[in-house]
């Protein structure tokens, strides 16, 4: 275990799961090889070098989906599991249950095909944590109804293929909604809870009241509080412009009058949060595994926090931020 990284590598308790996990998480969804999505491509041997780094590393929570790639995600790691005989004790890996990316088909027994064919991309016979993802590619009503997804996933919990269920979603209203149904054990939100914007903190607040793990994805805004608002200015997947832009710039001259990087601060914004069980980090290199442990402990004094507080996050949901 690297001593040296403290407190982001001492495991807590996922809720009322009995998982214990890190507060750092790896997230999976580059090695899926989206370019569409991040902009770049990731070929199957820099993915499995990065697998293989996660299951020698010491960071145990790994997060993937369906989705990601189609497929491609989950296969890569698969291919890993199968090399190392089966999944490391001690890992948690969470996968997420998705529609058919094709036509669209969000119903419960595409709920069903989602888990099995995950099951047999990971190589696995039973999925430690699945979330319901995306369910804003339905309705409230249809994923609720008998025989639909949320019954289903419940089905399949009873049936030992899933062991815990959680919800990753992104409009919060709706994420919130889905919590206080009880069906659910972890709550994902991405992409808000930045330095930028903090539009899922009533979410956080409701899954305290209720005992739900919080897990916040994307805290670097998928890379413009990263990379830099100058060199990549994309939020949550999308080109912008305007206030949002001209914020993240602010927060960068912020950080750079103080001898921080701007990822370490957005960073430990999420880190430090008391709300949130896990920070979930998208990884595409063996080298970001040791880069993010240094940027979770970087030094960060407390006048910082008090100077990136005259930049106030704004609560709106992200989609209404993009630029063109």
């Amino acid at each position: 275990m690297d001593q040296r990284a403290g407190a982001p590598l001492e495991k807590r308790a996922l809720g009322s799961t009995g998982l214990m996990v890190h507060p750092l998480c790896i997230g999976c969804a580059e090695i899926g090889d989206m370019p569409d999505t991040f902009t770049y491509s990731v070929e199957e041997q820099q993915a499995l070098d990065m697998v293989r780094a996660m299951f020698d590393g010491p960071i145990n929570f790994l997060d993937t989906a369906a989705s990601y790639g189609d497929g491609e995600s989950e296969r890569r790691i698969g291919l890993v599991i199968r090399e190392r005989g089966g999944l490391p004790a001690g890992m948690v890996l969470a996968t997420k249950a998705d529609r058919d990316l094709q036509t669209g088909d969000f119903s419960g027994d595409q709920m069903r095909r989602s888990v099995e064919r995950s099951l047999r991309l990971l190589g696995l016979d039973r999925l430690q944590l699945v979330y319901l993802h995306d369910p804003e590619h339905t309705t409230f009503e249809a994923a609720t109804a008998a025989g639909g997804p949320v019954e289903v996933l419940q089905r399949l919990k009873e049936e030992g293929l899933i062991e815990h269920l959680g919800v990753a979603g992104g409009p919060i209203d709706m994420s919130i909604r889905y919590v206080e149904t009880g069906a659910f054990e972890v709550a994902i939100s991405h992409n808000r809870y930045t330095l930028l914007n903090t539009s899922a903190a009533p979410l956080w607040d409701v899954c305290g009241k209720r005992g739900i793990a919080a897990v916040n994805a994307a805290p670097y805004g998928s890379g413009i509080l990263a990379k830099g608002p100058r060199s990549y200015p994309r939020y949550a997947y999308q080109n912008v412009a305007g206030d949002l832009l001209e914020r993240a710039v602010r927060l960068e001259e912020i950080c750079a009058r103080h001898g921080v990087p701007l990822a370490a601060a957005a960073l430990q914004f999420s880190l430090r949060d008391p709300r949130i069980i896990s920070t979930i980090i998208g990884m595409s290199k063996p080298e970001r595994i040791t880069q993010t442990l240094d940027l979770a402990t970087y030094p960060i004094p407390d006048d910082l926090w008090a100077e990136l507080a005259t930049v106030p996050p704004t609560q709106q949901d992200p989609d209404t931020n993009r630029g063109s």
